[in-house]
This record gives C-alpha cells, structure tokens and sequence, in this order.
C-alpha cells in the first residue's frame, strides 16, 4: 500500500514537471518570438495648411507686342531692352515707302468707287447726261418734223393729192420718232438697275477698307509707345531687313504682373478665386512673392504630358523683380486648420474609401477608425477615432504589411 502511494507521488511529481516545462516552453516562446518592427509617429495638434503646388510662368497684365506691317527695313531705333518710356514716345522707325505706294494706289480706288457711284445715282457721268441731254432734244425735233408732216399729208390727202399710203408712212415715222425721243427720256432718269447702284456702293465700301487698312499698316511704320512701361524685349537694330509679321519690340508696365499657374485636373477642384498664393524663383533662392488667384480655367488643356487647368494668379508685391516669361514654382493655400490633431499621411490605409490607422495598444497594433479633415503633402488632420498622445504605426521596416493584433516592437 506504501509502495503504491509512493508511485502515485512520483506520477504527480512527474505530471506536474511536464506542466511546468509546458508552461515553461510557450512563455519563452512567447517571449522570444520575432516581433515585427514598425516605425511610429504620435498624434498631435499643429497649425495645418492644406497646400497644392504647381509651376507656372510670369507674364505682364498688359503686354505690348509690336510686329513689323511689312517687310521693309528698321530706319530708326531710339530705344532699347530695358529702357522705361512715357506714353507715346517714338520707339521704332521703318522704311514706309512701300506703305505710302500702297496708300496712293487706295485713294486712287476710293476716288475711282466714288465716281462710279456717283455716276449711278446721277443717271451717268457729266459727259454721259449731257450726251443724254442732247439725244432727247433731237428726238423731240425729229418728233416734231414728223408731227408736221404728218398734219401735211392728211390735208393734201382730202384734196387728193396724197395719197393713204402717204399719210400711213408718216404715221410710222412719228410713232418712231416718239418711241426715241421716250427712250431718250427714260435715259437721263433711269439708266442704272437698283442692282448696279448696290454694286457701287459695295464697290466703294471696299476701296474705303482698302485705303484704311492701307493708312494703318503706313502708320504701323512708326511705332510709339502706347502706354507708359518698359521695353523689356528688343529685336530690332537699324538698316536691318524685317520679315512682315516679325516681332521687334515688347513692353510692359511691371509693376503689374501676374502669374500663368498649371494646376493639375484633379488638383483644380480645391481652388478658389482669393486664395493666397506663394510664388518662389529659382533665381532668387531664400526669397518669396505673395499672390492671389484672380481667374479659375474654363477648360482643361493638354501642357507637355500633363493635362491642366490655366489659372491667373496677380502678384501682389508692388516692383516684385520678377522678370516676363521666367518660370516659378506657386504654392496655394487651399484651407487652414489652427489647431489640427494630425498624424503623418502615411499612418492612414482606406478600405471601401473608409479612412482608419493602426493604432500602437503596448505591443499589438489595434486597426481604429477615423476620420479625416485638412490634410498636406505630409500631414492629415484627424476629426476622430484618436486622441492627442495617441500613437499610430506609419510602416513596417521590412517591408511587411501591417495587421492587427501582431506583436511589434517600435523603433524610433
């Protein structure tokens, strides 16, 4: 009986170093198995500005292009690039010989239309109507001769001395006569169609075009400055030959300039018309402008490999320095949070576009909810599901995919 207690002793002993060891061995485990490591970043409250940035291209509210009329050559120059002028100063002089041929040769045309149409509402020129004049007094000279003689014949004509075929003779020759002198009538006040006047006047509508547009491209040849500015592009030089259509001069007041800015399509939604804009200047490192949008885009244009929105950004530093057609970068402020609790945008993953975190609960990761508001390039503001001191995973630092209730160990 002893000796089978003293077996049964040793079976609990034995049973119960099994459990021991059991135990043993899965705490250890737990203890050494390999956590995943995860960098980490807290939640905390931060002035947030949601920002969107862009390139674009400086460029004169009003810009003055000038091209040359014709071609002919540059005679005079009497300023240069960068040279600031008063409103109407003579700029460019060119040879305008052929312009002041072509202004002859035009008012040559008008006064050739004029007469024309003249002609048409006077029934003919002066030497036609006096033409016509004499036509109808010798048709009525020939009517009256032909009236006489015909009173003549039927006199003679019941006494028997002429005959009825005499008298019928005389008949036609009046009725001819008539016919003329009717017909020369009808010439000295009808002699053009309401169709032929109407072609006159087109006629003379276009030969005065013609004498205008002439008389602007002679005054072309002399170019003065339309408004007080500076010339900041030249391309002219005396005794040189212009192409017509070439550029030779531009100029501008710039002390009003603005920005054309290309904002991305998907980006063009978060703007609005006075939102303020940041512009830099690779130029000039260190130093800013500041502006606000003035005009959205209508339409979308395709700007090298990019599809963007046009849209007009006013410089609101007074002699900025910025120069015409220099490329900078623009930042926009699209909305402002003071007082944001945020998190690095990376700690945020979407399921069914439903926003949530992996938030760090001692050494698991717990997937929590939130909800999002302003957010930038770096940071998004968190309207809830965390709370100031909270702490999220951002990533994994091998690359492996963060899940719920992993063991990790945070490395920062």
């Amino acid at each position: 009986m002893a000796e089978e207690r003293k077996q049964l002793s040793r079976r609990w002993l034995w049973l119960g170093a099994a459990v021991v060891v059991v135990a043993v061995f899965f705490v250890a485990r737990s203890l050494l198995r390999d956590r995943l490591p995860v960098r980490a970043a807290q939640a905390e409250h931060e002035v947030l500005l949601s920002t969107v940035s862009t390139n674009g291209k400086v460029e004169p509210e009003v810009n003055y292009q000038f091209y040359s009329p014709i071609a002919t050559t540059v005679k005079k120059v009497y300023v240069q690039a960068g040279d600031r002028v008063p409103a109407g100063k003579l700029l460019i002089v060119l040879d305008d010989v052929d312009a002041r041929a072509k202004v002859a040769a035009a008012e040559n045309g008008v006064r050739t239309a004029q007469a024309m149409l003249d002609a048409t509402l006077h029934n003919g020129t002066q030497e036609e109507r006096l033409a016509t004049e004499a036509e109808i007094e010798r048709s009525r000279l020939a009517r009256d001769q032909a009236q006489h003689d015909l009173e003549a014949l039927t006199k003679l004509v019941a006494s028997g001395a002429a005959s009825p075929g005499e008298v019928a003779a005389a008949q036609q020759q009046l009725d001819a006569a008539n016919a003329n002198l009717n017909a020369s009538e009808q010439s000295a006040t009808h002699r053009y169609s309401a169709g032929e006047v109407a072609r006159a006047q087109a006629g003379l509508a276009e030969a005065e075009a013609n004498l205008a547009a002439a008389r602007q491209v002679e005054a072309q040849t002399q170019i003065h400055a339309p408004a007080a500015g500076t010339v900041y592009s030249m391309d002219a030089a005396p005794t040189e030959f212009e192409d017509a259509g070439k550029l030779l001069l531009q100029m501008a007041d710039l002390n009003r300039e603005r920005v054309r800015a290309y904002f991305d399509e998907p980006d063009l939604g978060r703007l609005a018309v006075g939102q303020q804009i940041t512009i830099k200047w690779d130029a000039k490192p260190g130093q800013e402008w500041h502006g606000h949008i003035v005009r959205l885009p209508v339409t979308v244009v395709t700007y090298s490999t990019r599809t963007v929105g046009e849209v007009l950004v006013h410089i609101d530093d007074a002699n900025s320095g910025l120069l015409p057609d220099t490329n900078v970068n623009v930042t926009v402020t699209t909305a402002t949070a003071p007082d944001a609790l945020s998190v690095p945008r990376e700690a945020l993953h979407f399921e069914n576009g439903k926003p949530y975190v992996y938030k760090i609960s001692g050494d698991q990761l717990v997937r929590t909810p939130v909800t999002t508001g302003v957010f930038n390039l770096t940071r998004e503001a968190i309207l809830s599901g965390l709370k100031e001191g909270d702490w999220v995973a951002t990533g994994s630092m091998n690359g492996q995919s963060l899940q719920e209730s992993v063991p990790i160990k945070v490395v920062r």
